[in-house]
């Protein structure tokens, strides 16, 4: 079962790499024969290789980067979204998650707002949503929140920036067991500033039903389980159904800190 599968991804790859190649060569107005003149290989196993039945030896692939001056990135299969927002996440100081293999770098998440940003509109996962406790800490100083909240407010989801916020306040009132001073003085000041950040972002005027944060929540009965009995004073006072509470992204800047 496992040959089978790893087969038939090599046999993804190759085909992957045969049809960029081609693609490539078509752009720049080559023929079989020009490329393989500059490869080194005949046209008849160029042909081949762009048929699928055969593969590019490794310094032929580094001859074609260099040739048409793109990436191997080109060349993989797109990462999963979820997948780049958390190494992307990690970059920022998340540094407790895991780093996906094999996920290409790009423009997507250049600086931590935008990250911040992605993962308030789209709460993939409660993991990623803590993450984002330690990648503000770490950035209090310079992430731009404004922004961040002229987005969310265009969706109609401004209120889930402040329900962060205060969460993450107040997961830093509590400094882990072998905290050093250092430590304390930097939680002083990212208190100080998501303290300056909150006055700007007071709640909305009630929501109409409450923010249906919550990926795991399916059913108007699980939500209202959640609302009534498991929802935290933050979740509350910012309308957001959610299972989370400080402790939880405390835990998160703990094990980012704890992970360096």
């Amino acid at each position: 079962m496992t040959s089978r599968r790893s087969n038939h991804s090599l046999e993804d790859t190759r085909a992957r790499v045969a049809g960029k190649v081609r693609a490539l060569r078509l752009e720049r107005g080559w023929t079989q024969a020009e490329l393989g003149r500059h490869l080194g290989l005949s046209q008849a196993r160029l042909s081949e290789i762009e048929r699928g039945d055969g593969s590019f030896a490794a310094e032929h692939l580094v001859e074609v980067l260099r040739l048409f001056n793109v990436d191997i990135g080109e060349f993989l299969p797109p990462a999963s979204a979820e997948d780049e927002l958390q190494n992307a996440l990690i970059q920022f100081g998340a540094t407790h998650l895991r780093q996906v293999p094999g996920v290409v770098r790009t423009n997507r998440y250049s600086n931590p707002s935008e990250a911040i940003l992605a993962t308030l509109l789209d709460s993939r996962s409660s993991r990623l949503v803590t993450a984002l406790a330690p990648v503000l800490f770490k950035n209090v100083e310079s992430v731009g929140l404004g922004g961040v909240q002229l987005w969310l407010r265009k969706d109609g989801r401004a209120h889930r920036l402040g329900w962060l916020l205060e969460n993450v306040r107040d997961a830093l009132l509590v400094p882990p067991p072998d905290a050093d001073a250092a430590w304390k003085r930097r939680a002083a000041r990212a208190i100080t500033v998501l303290n300056g950040e909150l006055e700007h972002f007071a709640p909305e005027p009630a929501q109409a039903a409450p923010d249906l944060f919550d990926r795991t929540i399916r059913s108007r009965q699980s939500r209202d389980l959640v609302w009534e009995h498991q929802a935290s004073d933050i979740s509350r006072r910012w309308g957001i159904v959610s299972e989370l509470q400080p402790d939880d992204f405390r835990k998160a800047i703990w094990s980012a800190d704890g992970s360096r």
